[in-house]
């Protein structure tokens, strides 16, 4: 549930680095992997995806380095947030690419009023299937087909929480959320947008609905995505371990969608609650084992929790030592 404003800065400075030589990592030798980074959308693979989202995005390319420093592993997908006001970015999508990474842009439906406050009025599912935003959903097909690679779009995500405008809570039905996803979609398609790649992002259930009533189809989704987070002992919430959090999301996408990948599209810890360092290991060792799942995109920012990795010492040692006990891509 996690929106974070758009970024404005014009430097753009490409950060590679290679080093597996994680800090406290384990002896043992991870998994042989491809070399080469292997699509999102491709079959899965025996090796897991380590991604990231920072605070400021890609075009400051420090934050991305601050995580490869304390992991010793550098992210191989980058994922960051853009409004419905954004123009196509292009100058973030080329930073991530230049980084040896895969981008992610999860794509909003709303504006954002740049005080961490979002017009939730300006944009509304029915008027995405109405059409009234065609002229600026094609430039983005436009100018990302012009722009050539791979780029994974993160539509409205979590549609069945109760936080954002697009879910049933904020008066968008299901059967709306998937009508404006499909107008998207073949708005796209009808531009051949072929490499422009479709990740449909539910939260872990916060009710008994089924994760398949926002479902758009088989064919408008080419990556099953999911986020969660373990608030701990933040009021209202209480420590729940990975398994806990995930294995009935991953169990429905499964069941939902065979032989899609499934990607965690956000995850975080708190560090109030239990150990965060200890999480952070049972983390990487379930999804590692998990069926289906290719990685996972950690939700490196200071918001409602210190979700970062730098929240302590332990935390960042947690996930380099995690990380080099499984085979990376």
């Amino acid at each position: 549930m996690h929106s974070v404003g758009r970024w404005t800065v014009v430097v753009v400075v490409g950060v590679i680095v290679t080093s597996l030589g994680a800090v406290g990592a384990c002896s043992a030798a991870p998994r042989e992997c491809p070399s080469t980074i292997s699509p999102l959308y491709g079959p899965p693979g025996p090796c897991l995806r380590f991604g990231v989202t920072t605070p400021n995005g890609p075009l400051e390319p420090a934050d991305v380095a601050a995580v490869t420093r304390v992991t010793g592993v550098a992210p191989t997908v980058n994922m960051f947030f853009e409004d419905f006001t954004a123009i196509p970015p292009i100058a973030a999508l080329n930073a991530v690419v230049g980084s040896g990474a895969e981008p992610i842009v999860t794509w909003e439906p709303w504006r954002h009023l740049g005080d961490g406050t979002y017009d939730r009025s300006a944009f509304s599912m029915s008027s995405i299937v109405d059409g009234t935003h065609d002229d600026y959903l094609y430039r983005w097909a436009d100018e990302l087909v012009a722009w050539g690679s791979t780029v994974y779009l993160r539509f409205a995500h979590e549609p069945n929480g109760d936080w954002y405008p697009w879910s049933p809570a904020g008066g968008t039905p299901p059967e709306l959320y998937i009508a404006a996803w499909r107008h998207v979609h073949d708005l796209f398609a009808s531009k051949n947008a072929a490499n422009v790649k479709w990740v449909w992002a539910p939260n872990v259930p916060i009710s008994d609905a089924p994760l398949s009533r926002w479902y758009p189809g088989d064919d408008y989704v080419d990556v099953l995505g999911v986020d969660g987070y373990n608030w701990g002992s933040v009021p209202g919430h209480r420590w729940t371990s990975p398994k806990e959090l995930f294995g009935s999301s991953l169990d429905q996408l499964r069941d939902l969608a065979p032989g899609k990948p499934v990607l965690v599209t956000e995850v975080g810890c708190a560090e109030a609650g239990g150990s965060k360092a200890d999480w952070i290991a049972d983390l990487v060792s379930y999804l590692d084992e998990a069926d289906g799942v290719t990685g996972f995109v950690w939700f490196d920012h200071d918001k409602e929790a210190d979700w970062g990795l730098t929240s302590s010492a332990a935390a960042g040692q947690a996930m380099a030592r995690a990380l080099g006990k499984v085979g990376l891509r």
